[in-house]
């Protein structure tokens, strides 16, 4: 046998205790089940914040265009050709025109703050799914003249109006007047809701025809600007930084992580804490590894001076305690994985199976806006914390295993009886 494969061989037999002396495996499992529980824990927090951070992208992605570009001045009067030059290029998929400002909702005695967006139906559909967040008749609502408004459904709660009713639309811009400046407000009809998910847009966001929109701002054929639809969402920032410049320069561009980048450093940053905080579990099991090891090396200083005098080397008695401690954080690591990814799998059902249990509801939809915990397991993150797990527990046999090899067998036999 080589020397790799009787160093392995006794590595293995020594985490298998005597009868008198089950103490060590009992540690040893203790080890490798701490190792297991902190990688489960790791792999499900990570892939349920990464499912929040996919449905959050999502939902974003439903409501706002990938890019804008808007004329310097507020407004673009050349929005048909820009349309026609940009709407062909290399990864764009939709281009609609919009005019956007702010405003104010006035129903009866209550009002509130608005973000008022103005769309073509017909070119919506092709730079956002939002027709799919709208009751009634959604987009098919918003006809020219007839000035009606679709209105977030918790903003028409905080209103206090419905379908049918009628709302006064307040703007900044104001007409003068024999008594002075006075804003200008036109009245509308509420024909449906945008139920959206998102608290931004349901409890403050407004649509109407552009064409009602151009006559309440007073912008003619002008628009505010065009939002775009990229095949690749993530190359928004690039892509419309090199459409601009070829319509010449002068728009002012942004795209959906620039108005949105916020959500999703906070979940990077709180992805990171929750890392470094649930490490610290398999850190704990990884100083069982150190006690357990270190009991073995005691327990087997004769055994060990025995092995070095018939020919073992200080190198093989280092192998033989760092394959115990091997064993220990590779089995538990790969026990934590799959129990990590069965949990992560399942945990919509395991939720609601605590909440029946429990009495209580962990997943509030009107908190959340979502009625199941989502997951979503990534390769690179199951990776990392396995990784790290192993880095942790392989780290832990250096200390008891250098010991065992600086052991010198006349000083360990001269204290055996």
């Amino acid at each position: 046998m080589s020397s790799g494969g009787w160093t392995w061989w006794i590595g293995l037999r020594y985490l298998r205790a005597k009868r008198d002396n089950r103490f060590v495996s009992f540690i040893a499992g203790i080890s490798m089940a701490g190792i297991a529980l902190g990688v489960m824990t790791l792999v499900t927090v990570l892939s349920v914040m990464n499912g929040f951070e996919r449905d959050l992208r999502q939902r974003i992605l439903d409501v706002v265009a990938h890019a804008t570009l808007e004329g310097e001045s507020g407004r673009l009067d050349d929005w048909r050709d820009a349309m026609r030059r940009t709407r062909d290029q290399p990864g764009v998929v939709g281009v609609a025109p919009f005019v956007e400002g702010r405003g104010m909702l006035v129903a009866g005695e209550r009002s509130a703050a608005v973000e008022l967006r103005a769309v073509l139906p017909e070119e919506e559909r092709a730079v956002s799914a939002l027709h799919r967040h709208l009751s009634g008749r959604g987009l098919a609502d918003l006809e020219p003249g007839a000035w009606r408004i679709l209105v977030g459904r918790g903003l028409a709660e905080k209103l206090g109006v419905g379908i049918g009713d009628a709302v006064q639309v307040v703007i900044a811009q104001g007409n003068v007047t024999p008594a002075g400046v006075s804003p200008r407000m036109r009245r509308f009809t509420v024909a449906g809701f945008i139920d959206a998910g998102m608290y931004e847009y349901d409890q403050g966001l407004s649509l109407m025809h552009l064409g009602d929109a151009q006559k309440l701002y007073r912008l003619g054929d002008a628009v505010t600007g065009l939002r775009f639809a990229l095949a690749d969402a993530g190359s928004a920032p690039r892509r419309i930084r090199e459409l601009a410049l070829g319509l010449g320069g002068g728009y002012l561009v942004s795209d959906w992580t620039r108005r949105h980048g916020n959500f999703f450093r906070s979940i990077q940053v709180t992805k990171s804490i929750m890392f470094v905080v649930l490490s610290l579990v398999v850190a704990v099991a990884a100083f069982n590894i150190v006690s357990t090891l270190v009991m073995v090396v005691q327990e087997k200083r004769a055994d060990i001076a025995i092995l070095r005098t018939l020919g073992g080397s200080p190198r093989d008695m280092l192998r033989i305690f760092a394959t115990q401690g091997a064993v220990i954080g590779v089995a538990g690591t790969a026990a934590g994985v799959a129990l990590g990814l069965l949990v992560a799998g399942n945990i919509t059902v395991i939720v609601h199976w605590i909440e029946r249990l429990a009495g209580v509801t962990l997943v509030d939809p009107q908190v959340y806006f979502i009625a199941e915990l989502p997951a979503d397991v990534r390769a690179g993150d199951v990776a990392l914390v396995a990784g790290t797990a192993l880095l942790l527990g392989i780290a832990a046999t250096l200390f008891p295993a250098l010991r065992a090899a600086a052991t010198q067998p006349a000083e360990a036999l001269r204290h055996e009886v």
